[in-house]
């Protein structure tokens, strides 16, 4: 998808910021995360360069991608923003 990616720590494990979903998504395979209108949607990296329109984040248990478009952002967890390279398992399914 990207070769890097924008996160709030070296891990990408804290939270960068929360959104509520403002549609449904049905993503197009297993890399993506699913989620309905009002759902609250965590992010945790982003990824940048030629696919900016996908961030990764959770809806519940479930992890994956999903167009940043779809989300109305309601707080933000961090405002630092470190620039990583992605790796491939970053785009694996689980």
């Amino acid at each position: 998808f990207a070769e890097r990616k924008r996160c709030a720590d070296l891990e990408c494990s804290m939270l960068m910021c929360r959104g509520k979903a403002m549609r449904d998504f049905k993503g197009p395979d297993c890399r993506f995360v699913n989620f309905k209108k009002g759902e609250a949607v965590y992010v945790y990296y982003k990824l940048i360069g030629e696919s900016t329109e996908l961030w990764a984040g959770s809806v519940g248990s479930d992890f994956g991608y999903f167009p940043k478009d779809l989300l109305e952002i309601n707080h933000n967890y961090s405002n630092e923003e470190l620039e990583l390279p992605t790796d491939e398992t970053d785009f694996v399914c689980f």
